[in-house]
């Protein structure tokens, strides 16, 4: 619940999903700590929010390294407060999908950013959650973690549906100390990491997809509800299935050996 002195942590923070969930945020009078790798586009978002009235910090840091965390950590309790409400968002996909050519620095990055990040900001604002017997932790996953395919890849796909079992073992775990543990799903959602799969959509494919602010307001409700209500796992999904069977197609080779594709 959101209360006056309320404190959100956001990654991936700059863009997409995550900057139209530190602006909901900012508007229920949350000071919102906005995190990412690029400085000028969180300074940017936080411009944003503040001329909206809101208060934002924008904090750059590396998700995957501990000393950053820490670093970022401090400056949010300290010129803020204590984190009560994490929204774990940023996300990586490998360039590779099939697991055939998938090299092991590509798999390590995406399981760094996706689940061992989680893992490591969960942990860094549990004490003061559990000190004070509140706290919200939403964590973005993605339908991939039910329905793993080529679309997302095998890294990624993992790595998701490893932060949703992690998600629940701290509900089984912490919810009697007062803590809520959140997981949302999306499906396609037109982003700009779309640009960079193996067959980016095409406009018109993009115009039934869930958008950025969608997934945005569902997190906003999730805060919002009072404290003794958690929602535990929400899915926001596209109303309109879209066929992606070239899709899987185009992935599947991407990255493939000469050799292979010379054979398909």
């Amino acid at each position: 619940m959101t209360t006056p002195g309320t404190v959100a942590l956001v990654t991936g923070a700059g863009s997409g999903m995550g900057l139209e969930t530190a602006r909901l945020l900012a508007r229920d009078g949350v000071a919102v700590a906005l995190v990412g790798r690029r400085q000028e586009a969180l300074a940017a978002a936080a411009d944003k929010i503040r001329a909206e009235g809101g208060v934002a910090l924008a904090l750059a840091a590396d998700i995957t390294s501990a000393d950053d965390v820490a670093r970022a950590l401090d400056r949010v309790r300290a010129e803020l407060g204590p984190v009560d409400v994490l929204v774990n968002n940023a996300g990586s996909a490998s360039s590779v999908l099939n697991p055939q050519w998938l090299p092991h620095e590509e798999w390590r990055q995406v399981l760094d950013v996706n689940l061992t990040a989680v893992f490591r900001l969960t942990q860094a604002v549990l004490p003061d959650m559990l000190a004070r017997n509140t706290g919200t932790i939403v964590t973005v996953s993605s339908l991939a973690a039910v329905n793993p395919n080529l679309l997302g890849g095998a890294a990624y796909g993992a790595a998701k549906a490893g932060v949703r079992n992690f998600m629940t073992f701290l509900h089984n775990t912490f919810r009697n100390q007062g803590l809520r543990a959140i997981t949302v799903l999306p499906g396609e959602t037109d982003t700009p990491i779309l640009d960079n799969r193996a067959r980016p959509p095409a406009a018109e494919e993009r115009s039934d997809m869930v958008r950025p602010e969608d997934v945005a307001e569902a997190i906003r409700l999730a805060v919002a509800l009072p404290q003794r209500v958690v929602l535990q796992e929400i899915v926001v999904a596209p109303t309109r299935q879209r066929d992606v069977s070239a899709d899987l197609e185009t992935s599947r080779w991407a990255g493939a050996p000469a050799a292979a594709t010379s054979q398909a």
